[in-house]
């Protein structure tokens, strides 16, 4: 995988006709770490690889395992949220947060009755 992603990296460099030192600065790196990238010698951190990925507009992929990933989405693919039927909110007792979450207003009416009845 390391001897494709120097291929890959030599090659959109080239494609982008961005010298050693142009891409470095753009990455803030050093002229020989793109150099010790592309021999193979040391390979970039997780960070560097996102940036590299956006600055040369390819997929992660791509650019580590010289994949082109295409994005096609069918409608058989989509996903869409699908809220639960009565019958299913039913058979799942509410806990405590899923409360509070849906009758946090109620909070404010009950303090003002309360803070009423002690003064």
């Amino acid at each position: 995988m390391e001897n494709l992603f120097k291929q890959q990296l030599v090659k959109l460099r080239r494609q982008r006709n961005l010298s050693q030192e142009q891409l470095a600065s753009q990455l803030f790196v050093t002229r020989q770490s793109i150099s010790k990238w592309e021999q193979g010698e040391t390979s970039p951190d997780l960070n560097t690889l996102v940036s590299l990925a956006n600055i040369f507009e390819v997929d992660l992929n791509e650019l580590v395992g010289g994949e082109r990933v295409e994005a096609t989405v069918n409608d058989a693919d989509r996903v869409t949220e699908r809220r639960p039927t009565n019958d299913e909110m039913r058979r799942h007792p509410m806990n405590f947060w899923e409360f509070f979450a849906g009758y946090w207003w109620l909070l404010v009416p009950l303090a003002a009755i309360f803070s009423s009845m002690f003064h």
